[in-house]
């Protein structure tokens, strides 16, 4: 069952910012998007706890890792983070929203291609074309929406095979840290109708680029947990 474990509200302290490659972060990289400003990721403190901090500025890319969790290993995930702000976005209803979000959490899973629809493969294969990899067969992810209720799902207008859940929405976010868990194969057969591959990549994404606006986020602790609550590879720990 999904849960929002609860929001910490306190006065927000100045960010004091660490290099963007710390040693906590050595197995990320980031990912940039063609045509793209890429998003600013570092590492930070915000109420006395260390976080990514995501600053963009009419930007996107993606700070990701590659990971290899099984279905038979998929729990719960559990994150944290703070929306420290959102400036510019436009606050229509959710068909006309831009492709935005202030934060977000992407999985990117392995399935059989085969299944993939031919506007999908077009798709696919432009993707490769433009970056040099294809997408992964599916993509969910957990994201922050400034109209839509929690618990909706949005299909990606670009492809079926990316789809969103909102966990949490508003035009101005609650202040303070809000944690997160979420059961990762509940959600997947919630958002796609059929059960998970293997989650290969995970990503943290603040972007701003399709409104034209700026937004900032700090991601703090991420834990991915097996059936048994034991941690696996990809979470992070400060």
């Amino acid at each position: 069952m999904p849960l929002v474990l609860g929001a910490c509200a306190s006065r927000e302290p100045d960010v004091v910012v660490a290099p963007p490659l710390a040693p906590e972060l050595q197995a990320w990289s980031e990912r940039m998007l063609p045509g793209k400003q890429g998003t600013q990721y570092s590492l930070a403190r915000r109420a006395g706890k260390s976080c990514v901090l995501a600053q963009a500025r009419r930007s996107a890319s993606l700070l990701r890792r590659s990971v290899q969790v099984t279905p038979a290993q998929l729990g719960q995930v559990e994150f944290d983070w703070w929306i420290a702000a959102i400036a510019g976005l436009p606050q229509t209803d959710l068909e006309e929203t831009p492709d935005d979000a202030p934060a977000r959490l992407v999985l990117a899973f392995t399935g059989d291609d085969a299944r993939l629809s031919l506007r999908n493969r077009m798709v696919f294969e432009l993707a490769r074309t433009m970056t040099g990899e294809a997408p992964p067969y599916a993509t969910l992810m957990y994201i922050w929406h400034p109209t839509a209720p929690p618990e909706t799902v949005i299909v990606s207008t670009h492809t079926d095979r990316i789809r969103k859940i909102v966990v949490g929405s508003g035009a101005q976010p609650l202040p303070g840290w809000q944690r997160f868990r979420r059961n990762i194969a509940a959600d997947f057969r919630q958002a796609f109708g059929e059960e998970p591959g293997t989650l290969v990549q995970l990503a943290l994404m603040t972007d701003a680029d399709n409104s034209q606006s700026q937004a900032e986020a700090c991601y703090g602790r991420l834990l991915f947990l097996d059936p048994d609550r034991q941690t696996l590879p990809g979470s992070l720990v400060f």
